[in-house]
């Protein structure tokens, strides 16, 4: 399969903290990688490195090809890559749809002779954009994408969840960052918002996703493959089976008995 994402040698310092050691990750096209290691190996960092928020102190990142190693956040996103966060990034005084657009503002005619004065076709451009972002929340939960003009502040740590999910797809991007998507949830919510995500992927051809998770049944159910790091280094890569079977794994993150 293809790769849309490929980092070779990827090195980031913190002073003289080495978060991330000369790391090789691939992702093919439609390939869901989880992404393990106890607080602290470098999942985080590898995202914002990606995303362009630290610039790799050594190493390279392509996307579907294109180097985008020193590329800035707003060029990568442009890209393809969209990422959701561990804490909540929502705006609780907006609605749904309001939070949504905010993810698709590279869609957006944002001219002011557009908005301003082409009163005709801001009206076509606002009516296809709320059907597109109804239609993704929709997949999500159909009674949740029938009260699009509500503030978000009302709605459970699980809706709030698959909002912050639909902003991140709503610009159709290649790649889709997921850190931690089950905190602050209950296993029955995790449960669902995992078949929610089998469900998109299925839905949005070709999207590839890597999910940083602690919570291994999610690892085991949603991942193709599985990549481990511990202090910054790659110590494991393989299925959720081979990886949860190598002893390396077993004495820096799922512990020996």
């Amino acid at each position: 399969m293809p790769l849309v994402l490929e980092a070779r040698g990827l090195t980031r310092r913190f002073g003289g903290v080495l978060a991330l050691d000369h790391l090789d990750f691939d992702v093919a096209r439609g390939e869901i990688v989880g992404l393990i290691g106890p607080n602290g190996s470098g999942k985080t960092t590898f995202f914002n490195v990606i995303t362009g928020i630290y610039w790799a102190d050594a190493g390279h990142v392509s996307l579907d090809g294109a180097e985008i190693t020193r590329a800035t956040p707003q060029a990568i996103y442009h890209a393809g890559v969209s990422r959701t966060f561990q804490r909540s990034r929502l705006s609780l005084p907006l609605s749904i749809f309001d939070n949504i657009m905010i993810g698709n503002h590279k869609r957006l005619n944002q001219g002011l002779w557009f908005n301003l004065v082409r009163r005709q076709a801001f009206k076509a451009e606002f009516e296809e954009s709320f059907a597109n972002a109804q239609a993704l929340v929709e997949v999500f939960d159909p009674p949740l994408a029938r009260r699009m003009l509500e503030p978000v502040a009302g709605l459970p740590m699980i809706d709030r969840r698959r909002i912050e999910i639909c902003r991140a797809l709503i610009s159709r991007p290649q790649l889709l960052l997921m850190d931690e998507p089950s905190a602050g949830m209950t296993h029955e919510e995790t449960s669902q918002l995992m078949d929610d995500i089998l469900e998109v992927r299925k839905r949005l051809d070709g999207l590839s996703i890597v999910i940083v998770e602690h919570e291994m049944g999610v690892i085991e159910r949603i991942t193709n493959r599985c990549v481990v790091l511990n202090f910054g280094r790659k110590i494991a890569a393989g299925t959720f089976a081979e990886i949860a079977a190598d002893r390396m794994v077993q004495e820096a993150y799922l512990g020996l008995q």
